[in-house]
């Protein structure tokens, strides 16, 4: 098995889908074996791709408000272990982003999971995560996060930070009102407790 180093040089050189990337591939991970938490994303937008800093955005602001977490705990690769489910900004469309190539999750996800050997808790942020994560036979991403407690307390399922989700945060207010904070006291016992 290659060392985690090698296989993050073979990552971050990846082009499988080059060509169907409008600025390029960049791309954006963060992993270290000793993470205690993963973030399942969707793909880096574009702010993250001009950046190369995951999470870096509005969305980043939103999310780390939802952990109840610092930028610099946040930004800790030892503590937070960030892998999208496309590792490069896809692009956009009328609506928003593109959905995360389709190449990337079969070229590098398993092998980067298997790497986490410390991990106890699993965020899954977004449809495209959900769907790969937490296979649930054709719920709704609101059904999927509704039913929060069924895989509580290793893995979360979480609708996308992104203010284009305002609106289903104004429809659903039990996520944050119940959610939220119950989440924010498991990503302080994982990062703070032994085991």
């Amino acid at each position: 098995m290659a060392s985690l180093a090698s296989l993050l040089t073979e990552v971050r050189a990846c082009v499988l889908c080059a060509e169907h990337l409008p600025l390029g591939p960049r791309p954006v991970v963060q992993i270290h074996p000793l993470a205690r938490v993963l973030i399942a994303g969707q793909a880096p937008g574009r702010k993250v791709h001009e950046t190369g800093v995951p999470f870096n955005d509005a969305s980043g602001d939103r999310l780390r408000s939802w952990l109840g977490i610092s930028r610099e705990v946040f930004y800790d690769a030892k503590q937070i272990a960030i892998l999208p489910m496309g590792f490069c900004f896809p692009g956009t469309s009328k609506s928003g982003d593109l959905p995360p190539r389709s190449e990337c999750a079969p070229a590098w996800r398993e092998a980067l999971l298997s790497r986490l050997k410390g991990l106890q808790l699993t965020l899954v942020i977004g449809q495209y995560a959900q769907e790969y994560h937490l296979p649930n036979d054709g719920a709704s991403l609101t059904q999927t996060v509704q039913a929060w407690r069924k895989n509580w307390p290793h893995t979360v399922p979480l609708p996308h930070p992104s203010p284009r989700n305002n609106l289903w945060l104004r429809r659903n207010p039990w996520f944050e009102e119940e959610l939220v904070p119950i989440l924010r006291t498991r990503v302080s016992e994982v990062l703070t407790h032994d085991g």
